[in-house]
């Protein structure tokens, strides 16, 4: 039991114990004047006892009606008492009926949702950085929730349907040549080439005895050695002086022919139908196969260890990334009036339909809650919420009671001595 319900149950007691007394008061008043009356004739004396004898039928009558409510008087099972431990079911449906009827209809659901002001809760909320930060924390919590216990098996089915409708709307022959297109407006074959003339200029020379050999198994027997290592010797700083020169030479004519040659290439890429039906078939043959099921599955398993692990880590890019649009979010919300404007509108809206909508269940909640409540504990509960001021009725009976009876005693006897 917590301390609240301890204070109440002391309050009730002290209660019950006023009203009681108060009609154990009224009991003694009326002994003690039906004694003295029995020896000594007063007349006044028979007004108090009046007033003693009806309060005493007033607190009987109104301890009977409280207890009754909650209890068995005297623990005889009289019929209609004991009324909320045997009528819970009916007190749960028209509890819940009552709150659906006068707090949930659209009269009186109107106006405060019409003052609800989303932005002014959220702005001054977002401002304080534990609470952003919180939010980062619950957002990236969900986020690794749902990574971690998603279905590896529709996931990828998932990256696999898409894969391949993408895979089927796409022409692989424009593809190819827009990509070489791209490599050769931005200058990179020739880089590449560049790469690979000096490679090729520092692999030979390095290689000059190589050369030197294979110069000397080409050559006829009768021409002497001297000759063949010159004419490799020749050869070798031909070609790495002709490679330099095609590296150094932004406009030689080997890089002008390559550049022709392969936007020559492109174009046929582009417009041959042969190569359009030889990628078609390689397309076909990978959607065929089970080769983009593996690929996507590899795909998904390599975001979601990039996810979890960004997300485990204290310099998590993914959480500061939550934060910066947090942020972002605000600063433009703060400055665009009509934004604020349409979520409140938006809020307003689905908030007053939700309400609505699920009046119906809030009532059958309340209902259920009430119905599935131990009779005992039902009106043990109520009994602690109300029984106080209940006691208030027996006490207000025990003087009532008493004043009316008293009040009939006397138009009684002026009656009767007139």
């Amino acid at each position: 039991m917590t301390q609240e319900n301890n204070i109440k149950t002391v309050q009730l007691r002290r209660h019950k114990a006023i009203a009681t007394g108060l009609f154990i008061l009224m009991v003694v008043i009326y002994a003690v004047t039906t004694w003295v009356l029995h020896r000594q004739e007063l007349a006044w004396l028979h007004y108090v006892r009046a007033f003693a004898e009806a309060a005493m039928v007033g607190a009987l009558a109104d301890w009977f009606a409280v207890t009754a409510l909650f209890h068995h008087p005297l623990g005889i099972p009289i019929p209609h008492t004991n009324l909320i431990e045997t009528r819970k079911k009916s007190i749960g449906d028209n509890l819940g009926g009552f709150i659906v009827t006068n707090f949930l209809n659209s009269e009186t659901v109107r106006p405060y949702i019409q003052k609800l002001d989303i932005n002014a809760l959220l702005l001054p909320w977002l401002k304080n950085a534990k609470n952003t930060e919180l939010l980062v924390a619950e957002v990236s919590k969900i986020l690794k929730n749902i990574v971690t216990r998603a279905d590896d098996v529709l996931v990828s089915g998932f990256i696999t349907r898409k894969s391949k409708d993408l895979l089927n709307d796409i022409r692989l022959n424009e593809v190819l040549a827009s990509g070489l297109s791209i490599l050769i407006d931005r200058g990179d074959h020739l880089r590449i080439l560049d790469y690979l003339a000096e490679k090729l200029r520092v692999y030979i020379l390095n290689n000059e005895e190589m050369v030197r050999e294979r110069v000397k198994k080409e050559s006829h027997f009768l021409i002497p050695g001297f000759v063949d290592n010159l004419i490799a010797a020749k050869i070798t700083s031909g070609l790495a002086s002709y490679l330099a020169e095609i590296k150094e030479d932004t406009h030689h004519k080997i890089k002008s022919d390559i550049t022709g040659h392969l936007q020559a290439f492109i174009e046929d890429v582009r417009s041959n139908p042969k190569w359009q039906q030889e990628l078609e078939g390689i397309k076909e043959n990978i959607l065929k196969g089970d080769k983009v099921q593996q690929y996507a599955h590899s795909i998904w398993k390599q975001i979601q260890s990039a996810i979890i692990k960004d997300l485990e880590n204290t310099d998590s890019h993914i959480r500061r990334y939550f934060s910066k649009t947090i942020q972002d979010m605000m600063e433009d919300l703060q400055q665009d009036p009509q934004m604020q404007e349409k979520i409140n509108r938006w809020v307003r809206y689905n908030i007053y339909k939700a309400i609505l909508r699920n009046a119906s269940k809030v009532g059958m909640l309340i209902s259920n809650t009430v119905g599935n409540w131990q009779g005992k504990e039902l009106s043990n509960k109520l009994e602690l919420e109300v029984g106080k001021d209940l006691q208030f009725i027996r006490i207000n009976g025990t003087l009532v009671g008493g004043l009316v009876g008293l009040l009939i005693y006397t138009i009684t006897q002026l009656i009767q001595n007139s």
